[in-house]
């Protein structure tokens, strides 16, 4: 059975992770796959928006423990925290961030540890409103090491980061909302995340890839972000998808060409 399932429909990519009778817990295996699944899609310039999933309701119950504790694993697990530049953990995550197209997570059932740290991955976030979600590492006598230093920059304060952390509290989406870790509350996360990727697919694949280079430099790279802003603004001037974008405001049907940009 794939780990993945990866549906593309119009533009749209749903990706979801597909290990049910374990919660959707997220073995070496699995991580392996996202990374692979995240550079296919990186080289597809078909797919203009990501959703990111869980199958049967739950998005991810975390790493898969069992796999963690596997002695097979312990010299592999070891190479990849003593080895120059991101590990496998990190990369898994960070690279959802790196895409050239936005990415949405839809979250439903649990969303603890490793699950967490793919949703922060994304750039936007619907939960149920039931959805129950942690920052767990602390609990297993661990630190999160999946690029959460760099996931949550931005979207909580250092203090409530620090606290979820240290605590390992589970929490539901509702405060996850009112502290703003999610997007947006919705009864049906899967359909509010078709809705949004559906707006975007109006818009010039360019100016989307643009748009969320520009905004990911102002949280992590912000002497960059103003000469990003103009360098970004001069490559879509003479990039055929924004004159079309002009077309298309006055005629809904114009279509724009596959993604012009890296």
């Amino acid at each position: 059975m794939a780990l993945l399932k990866i549906e593309k429909n119009h533009g749209i990519a749903t990706v979801s992770l597909n290990r049910p009778e374990k919660r959707n817990a997220m073995s070496f295996a699995l991580l392996k796959e996202l990374v692979q699944t995240a550079k296919k899609i990186k080289s597809d310039k078909s797919i203009r928006c990501v959703i990111l999933t869980g199958e049967a309701n739950v998005f991810s119950a975390g790493i898969d423990l069992s796999d963690l504790n596997n002695p097979k694993n312990t010299a592999y697990a070891a190479w990849e925290l003593i080895k120059p530049g991101q590990s496998l953990f990190q990369k898994a995550f960070l690279i959802w961030q790196e895409l050239p197209v936005p990415v949405i997570a839809a979250i439903e059932g649990y969303c603890f540890g490793a699950g967490m740290q793919l949703a922060l991955a994304a750039d936007i976030r619907i939960a149920h409103p039931s959805t129950q979600m942690s920052i767990m590492e602390s609990r297993w006598g661990l630190v999160p090491d999946m690029g959460l230093t760099r996931s949550i920059k931005g979207v909580i304060g250092i203090d409530l980061a620090k606290e979820l952390t240290l605590t390992a509290r589970v929490f539901d989406a509702e405060y996850a909302k009112q502290i703003g870790l999610v997007t947006h509350l919705d009864e049906k996360p899967m359909l509010k995340a078709e809705q949004i990727a559906e707006e975007m697919l109006q818009r010039s694949p360019d100016a989307l890839m643009a748009a969320k280079r520009v905004l990911d430099a102002m949280e992590h790279q912000p002497k960059k972000s103003l000469r990003l802003e103009k360098i970004w603004q001069l490559k879509l001037l003479v990039g055929k998808n924004s004159q079309i974008a002009r077309k298309k405001d006055k005629n809904p049907e114009v279509e724009f060409l596959p993604r012009q940009y890296k």
